[in-house]
């Protein structure tokens, strides 16, 4: 599946909802794993601010990768973020979007605002 990396060093980006796992089958409630690792998948919506736009992301994230306290609001540093195009076909309707997926969330409340790189 191809992989598109997301440059996020000249972003904004803020916690818009705390981590949730996420939810591989809403019909049995069964939550979502890595394939390689195992690890339980959360996700963690945030707010994307680069190029004087901004949009909420629903960003897929293994359990293990979120650290610090990531409540509403906090800054947030994305680490190996990518996009990820997908579609299928679900009772003859064909759907397609872009998930974005990252090995890390980590909080930056305690260190302060991340600098940016040049």
């Amino acid at each position: 599946m191809r992989q598109i990396p997301v440059d996020t060093s000249a972003a904004t980006v803020m916690v818009a909802k705390t981590p949730q796992p996420k939810v591989r089958d809403r019909r049995t409630g069964e939550i979502a794993t890595d394939a390689e690792t195992g690890a339980k998948l959360m996700t963690v919506d945030v707010m994307f601010a680069a190029n004087d736009e901004v949009e909420i992301l629903s960003v897929t994230v293994p359990e293990t990768g979120i650290s610090g306290d990531l409540t509403m609001g906090t800054p947030a540093a994305l680490t190996g973020l990518v996009a990820r195009p997908w579609e299928n076909e679900f009772n003859g309707q064909k759907r397609h979007g872009i998930a974005f997926r990252a090995v890390a969330v980590t909080s930056l409340a305690t260190t302060g605002t991340a600098s940016k790189a040049a």
